[in-house]
């Protein structure tokens, strides 16, 4: 079922969300709803007060060929090098982040904030610790496209979007275009 996608403007993606203390078939049918709604909406990422839900809950999943660089990429999962494709989709609860590294740019979109697009700098690595939907933890060590993936839905839990971390310059520019899009939702 096609969920709605809640717009830039709306106070849902500005409230903290709450951890999940119970896991149960219902997380199960949320999640196949958000990943249909993302697929729908041609996202590689989805964060549940994107559809309304100040939950932390989120699915992610990264098409091959969105992959930065020619050969796949890999992460450390609970201590084993694995394929990024062999995750997906990842869905998870209650993540814990510890972005590392240098800070990288990137021009990030949002499902929430559509028609734009910006230069973001995010660390280029991130150690997570993901809670599945049947209670197992992943363990991720990872950069590339999953740890820029993993930082910006995780913002999305915190009620922060990609345009709070654009440069001042960039919020200057964008500030008519979002203004525009909060009236239109």
């Amino acid at each position: 079922m096609l969920l709605d996608i809640k717009q830039y403007g709306d106070p849902v993606l500005r409230a903290e969300s709450a951890p999940l203390e119970h896991l149960d078939s219902d997380l199960k049918n949320l999640a196949d709803n958000m990943l249909e709604t993302m697929y729908a909406a041609e996202g590689i990422g989805l964060a549940a007060p994107q559809i309304g839900l100040n939950i932390q809950m989120v699915v992610i999943d990264i098409p091959e060929d969105e992959e930065e660089q020619d050969i796949p990429e890999t992460a450390i999962v609970n201590g084993e090098t694995k394929p990024v494709r062999d995750l997906m989709p990842l869905v998870f609860v209650n993540p814990v982040l510890e972005p590392y590294g240098n800070l990288c740019p990137f021009t990030e979109g949002c499902l929430s904030v559509r028609g734009i697009r910006s230069n973001v700098l995010r660390p280029e690595f991130v150690k997570a610790r993901l809670t599945q939907l049947d209670g197992s933890v992943l363990e991720i060590d990872c950069g590339g496209l999953l740890a820029r993936c993993l930082q910006h839905e995780c913002d999305h839990l915190k009620g922060f979007l990609f345009t709070d971390r654009v440069s001042s310059a960039a919020k200057i520019t964008l500030a008519k275009k979002l203004k525009k899009l909060a009236a239109s939702r």
